[in-house]
């Protein structure tokens, strides 16, 4: 679910940037492309989730990567929202998805990554 999340996000920043722009204060084809680049950047991250989604048991440390990887981005997003200065609301807003959306990606991947650590090799 979480390989597909990252996915879904990674597609629609890459081909549908227009559509994010202003959630980050963005404009023009500057905007557009720096959406881009992080949908590039999502499917860069993305490449050990596929590899932990193909074969959970066979591939571990690409599951204990993934989570890791989960771990630092749901860690820097917080601190990027809460060293946002006050009156950027759309932005603040647009960040705080991307907390939500990695939080419940941490939780789902620590459940896998329990799950996987205690089955037999």
């Amino acid at each position: 679910m979480v390989a597909f999340w990252n996915l879904q996000a990674a597609f629609v920043f890459i081909f549908t940037p227009d559509s994010f722009v202003r959630a980050y204060e963005l404009s023009g084809v500057a905007g557009e492309t720096a959406i881009r680049g992080v949908g590039v950047l999502f499917l860069m991250w993305n490449v050990p989730y596929l590899f932990a989604l193909i074969d959970p048991l066979r591939y571990r440390l690409a599951l204990t990567l993934s989570l890791l990887m989960q771990t630092t981005g749901l860690l820097g997003e917080t601190y990027i929202y809460c060293t946002l200065p006050a009156g950027h609301l759309i932005l603040s807003g647009s960040i705080l998805r991307f907390i939500v959306f990695d939080g419940a990606g941490l939780a789902l991947l620590a459940v896998s990554w329990r799950v996987v650590k205690y089955a037999p090799a």
